[in-house]
């Protein structure tokens, strides 16, 4: 099984097949709640029959509720599953357009347009802080749309915080993750502290071309399509942000809970009352039936609830560490680096 710390930092899974310890970890309270509920049930049902009373409800009603409640997770599921897949195609934009911005600063920041020329270390050192603080931008957006917010899943538990991670502006992974690839301190200083980290390294992206403008290490053309890059990213950031920020409507996600939570309530005397009419001993094979339904239909549930916010750093999310990752080992490439990290590996088939 993944650890403690290995979920609070990978949210995606990626083998073919979900392990079952993955599921029984997920499953098994539930279930053993369906096995309790649907035995009592058939108790009190048998108790009751006894004394004269029938207890059972008419499958129809039950049934009919049953595809309503289906169809309504159906379209909760459809649009969890839509969010998700705009998500990681935004990420995929951000990755092609991290490369096209590596391209640009190593073909683009010459000494062409200067009357001096500069050393080949002095064009490095250029093309170096350019590059790393772009690296630090994508850990930066990474870390801020992991921080939880009011309908996290991650952010409460029981009414209290539970841990997430020391992924806030300032926090240890902030210093560990963005600040090693930024210039120099006084940068550091500045940029942790600001409500949108990202926004503000894109801004001093913008800075540091205005001045290579002004040294003639870009040309006029060149400055205009680089700050063009760096205005695609903003629109990427963006975008990523309208996801985080703008949940789900709430009626269709707490509503669903809400309509599965009845019917399963109910399933059980619906299910007691058909078995009993192929005899008295066929109500106890309520018991097993009604808990697979009630699994399904519960798993149907956590399914759609877990994928409608593809940040939220659970086993189902867009894999932004990896992704990270891919676009720091290409970008370092370009810059010729012949230590280049390792890239992230999925642990028990989760993938950071």
């Amino acid at each position: 099984m993944v650890s403690l710390q290995q979920q609070i930092n990978i949210p995606m899974y990626i083998y073919r097949n979900i392990s079952p310890k993955i599921i029984f970890k997920f499953a098994w309270k539930r279930v053993l709640f369906f096995l309790l509920y649907g035995s009592f049930v058939v108790y009190i049902y048998h108790y009751f029959q006894h004394q004269g009373y029938n207890l059972g409800i008419p499958y129809l009603p039950l049934s009919t509720i049953g595809i309503a409640v289906a169809f309504y997770l159906g379209f909760k599921n459809n649009q969890s599953y839509d969010r998700f897949w705009e998500a990681r195609k935004i990420w995929g934009g951000i990755i092609n357009y991290s490369r096209t911005w590596g391209n640009q600063v190593i073909s683009f920041v010459t000494d062409h347009h200067r009357d001096d020329t500069l050393s080949k270390e002095e064009l490095h050192r250029y093309h170096h802080v350019l590059i790393y603080r772009h690296i630090a931008y994508i850990n930066a957006l990474r870390l801020q749309l992991r921080m939880p917010t009011s309908f996290s899943l991650t952010a409460t538990k029981r009414g209290r915080k539970v841990p997430f991670y020391k992924g806030v502006p300032g926090g240890d992974d902030w210093l560990a993750d963005v600040a090693p690839f930024l210039s120099c301190n006084d940068e550091v200083s500045v940029i942790k502290d600001k409500v949108n980290t990202a926004t503000q390294i894109i801004r001093n992206q913008g800075e540091a071309l205005n001045d290579l403008y002004q040294k003639g290490l870009i040309e006029d053309f060149r400055h205009m399509e680089m700050m063009r890059v760096l205005e695609e990213f903003y629109n990427l950031q963006g975008k990523c942000e309208r996801i985080k920020k703008t949940p789900l409507p709430r009626q269709y996600s707490f509503f669903s809970a809400v309509f599965v939570w009845i019917f399963v309530l109910m399933l059980p005397f619906g299910l007691v009352g058909a078995f009993g009419e192929m005899g008295h001993n066929y109500i106890w094979v309520t018991v097993p039936i009604y808990t697979i339904i009630a699994w399904i239909f519960f798993t149907m549930e956590i399914v759609g609830d877990s994928s409608e916010d593809p940040f939220e750093n659970t086993i189902n999310d867009v894999p932004m560490t990896a992704l990270c990752r891919t676009i720091e080992i290409d970008l370092k490439d370009m810059l010729g680096e012949d230590n280049l990290p390792e890239g992230i590996k999925a642990v028990d088939g989760v993938l950071m």
